[in-house]
């Protein structure tokens, strides 16, 4: 792999980041920290969802995709789409309030039908493909949001979801027409053994993602029964930052993930497992120092004077967004290797922790409780993935520090370029 591909990859990173902060900054100030509680509710319970989708969609269509044939893979994904994406949604709400339930329903399928497309790709070790379309939900989805509401003018919180479901049926049929022109009719058939194999292995992983997922959004329904839908969107802020910073670390993850599920050799595996250990690591690092040094009243000239405590939430958070970052590496490298029981007991450990200190903590605390208490879930679930990765390999020093040759390494073999 040519050196310009890791390059481009930070490049796409950097560049989501900042649309994700202009995104953030954008529905603060059009519809306030109600109007962004709304979003961030409606999103997590389009995340919920998505977990349900991604038994089919998720890992299963990457760690799959050079085992079986496309045609075989996607049917399950699509037609797994279409009615999850439909049914959990009207079941959702037969149990409480959902905001925008039409809106949820059609983001859940429409969210589905991509990943499964965009998962392809990265099964198929086509990285480029990745980053362009990781990029393009965030741009396309802005031009729409522009679209809606200063051309059609839709000012409302709708146009937010919306924008979104244009979004994602615009980038699906796009990434279909390429997809499709590499299928054959004739090979599209359904098979018991790849149904199966798919449920077996995407149930497992979508369970430990679900319960981290309850790690990293469990505090916003505790402050919406505690202290209201406001907190809400001013907490969500904090949760924003980490989640632009954890970009990086994702990226690495899936990529290092793609190249795991085609390799045979496990020593190989786990060298570049601990390189981009310390890759995400230092980035991370960065990432936060540059964050922490911003004043506090950047954060109120941005988001608004009721965002004043955005430089302490993520204060906060800091220990847990640095450990998320490592455990996301070790995460990944697990489900490439099939080995799926410690992620689910780090996150029932982060779980359960977060529900204890939850009840007790956030009515008498309110945000700061719920950053404290979010950024120590995070970092307990993380060490013993942490212990559990350095139980298969002897521990050294140096394994904390990066080399020249090391990043040769992952220039040249986790970061494969599709040319």
């Amino acid at each position: 792999m040519k050196q310009n591909t890791i390059v481009k990859t930070f490049i796409s990173r950097f560049l989501i980041l900042i649309l994700n902060f202009g995104l953030v900054v954008y529905t603060t100030n059009m519809w306030g920290s109600e109007g962004k509680g709304v979003v961030s509710i409606v999103i997590a319970d389009l995340t919920i969802i998505g977990f349900f989708c991604n038994i089919f969609v998720g890992s299963s269509v990457t760690y799959f995709a050079s085992k079986y044939k496309t045609e075989q893979i996607l049917l399950y994904a699509y037609i797994w789409s279409i009615l999850i994406g439909i049914s959990v949604p009207l079941i959702f709400s037969l149990t409480h309030s959902l905001e925008y339930p039409y809106y949820l329903m059609g983001l859940s399928v429409l969210s589905s039908l991509l990943a499964a497309n965009v998962n392809l790709f990265v099964g198929q070790q086509n990285i480029r493909m990745f980053n362009l379309y990781t990029i393009l939900q965030q741009i396309v989805h802005i031009l729409f949001i522009v679209l809606i509401v200063y051309i059609i003018n839709i000012t409302s919180v709708v146009s937010y979801f919306i924008a979104q479901i244009s979004c994602f049926a615009f980038l699906f049929i796009i990434s279909s027409f390429q997809i499709i022109k590499d299928c054959k009719i004739a090979n599209i058939s359904f098979s018991k053994e790849i149904r199966n194999r798919l449920f077996d292995y995407g149930w497992k992983t979508q369970l430990s993602a679900f319960l981290q997922f309850l790690n990293n959004r469990l505090s916003f329904y505790f402050l919406e029964f505690f202290k209201g839908i406001t907190s809400v969107g001013i907490f969500s802020i904090g949760i924003a930052f980490s989640e632009a910073i954890w970009t990086v670390s994702r990226s690495l993850s899936i990529i290092l993930y793609a190249d795991v599920v085609n390799n045979t050799d496990h020593n190989d595996a786990i060298e570049k497992t601990k390189i981009s250990l310390k890759i995400s690591f230092l980035i991370t690092l960065l990432f936060i120092i540059g964050i922490l040094l911003l004043p506090a009243q950047f954060y109120v000239m941005i988001f608004g004077k009721d965002f004043h405590e955005t430089k302490k939430i993520t204060i906060f958070l800091t220990p847990g967004i640095l450990a998320i970052a490592v455990s996301n590496i070790i995460g990944y490298y697990f489900a490439g290797i099939n080995k799926l029981r410690i992620l689910n007991i780090k996150s029932v450990v982060g779980l359960i922790f977060t529900i204890i200190s939850s009840i007790f903590i956030i009515p008498r605390w309110g945000i700061i409780g719920a950053c404290i208490i979010t950024s120590a879930s995070y970092c307990i679930s993380s060490a013993l993935l942490f212990w559990k990765f350095y139980e298969l390999t002897p521990f050294r020093i140096r394994d904390y520090m990066i080399s020249r040759s090391e990043i040769n390494v992952l220039l040249s073999k986790v970061l494969r370029k599709n040319n």
